[in-house]
């Protein structure tokens, strides 16, 4: 009711995202009301691009301007090996790690009884499709280590039992750099079940 309807319009756009509060979408908002009008357009056309260029690989359902996606075309990556990840962002962070060469399955999120996602919800029909390729050796599941991503993990194990794929889960514990002394227990019980020989 203070701004004029138009900065009042994009000030209530931005507060409907994630982790944008009033203070930080007035902030946003009078910043682009200080862009050139250049910026501002090419800003407004990659908004729209997103949503008209980007559509879910037939493959991963990873995100992706072309089918498939660059990934899933890419005839160096070891198809022996399927990385399962909950979102795309997930897929990007493993991909900056370089230490992993095989495929991935992107879930587009996890099961959640309380927010009612169920197995139906989310990508898990096309991952088992992808299982009945012979090629398929191991099923990484590396959903977040929370309540809804080791739910996740569990319920997949079970389903992907019958197919004689060896089914393994990304460790998790101590972050590189860390100190014991800081450490919640859950992470420190995680710590030692997930330790290795050296």
């Amino acid at each position: 009711m203070y701004y004029p309807e138009p900065i009042a319009k994009l000030i209530d756009s931005f507060s409907r995202l994630p982790g944008i509060g009033p203070k930080t979408a007035a902030r946003l908002a009078f910043h682009v009301l200080r862009m050139s009008e250049e910026d501002v357009v090419e800003f407004a056309k990659a908004l729209v691009s997103v949503k008209r260029n980007l559509h879910y690989c037939s493959i991963c359902c990873n995100i992706t301007d072309v089918d498939p996606c660059r990934i899933c075309q890419d005839k160096t990556r070891d198809p022996s090996v399927i990385c399962v990840v909950q979102e795309a962002k997930d897929l990007v962070a493993m991909e900056r790690t370089k230490e992993y060469d095989g495929q991935y399955h992107v879930l587009q999120g996890a099961i959640s009884p309380m927010e009612g996602i169920g197995p139906d919800e989310i990508r898990i029909a096309e991952l088992l499709k992808r299982l009945t390729d012979d090629r398929v050796k191991e099923l990484i599941l590396a959903t977040n280590p929370n309540i809804e991503g080791e739910a996740t993990a569990m319920y997949l194990s079970r389903l992907v039992k019958p197919f004689g794929i060896k089914v393994t889960r990304i460790a998790h514990g101590l972050p590189v750099g860390g100190d014991l002394e800081y450490a919640d227990e859950v992470t420190l019980s995680k710590a030692l079940e997930g330790r290795r020989e050296l």
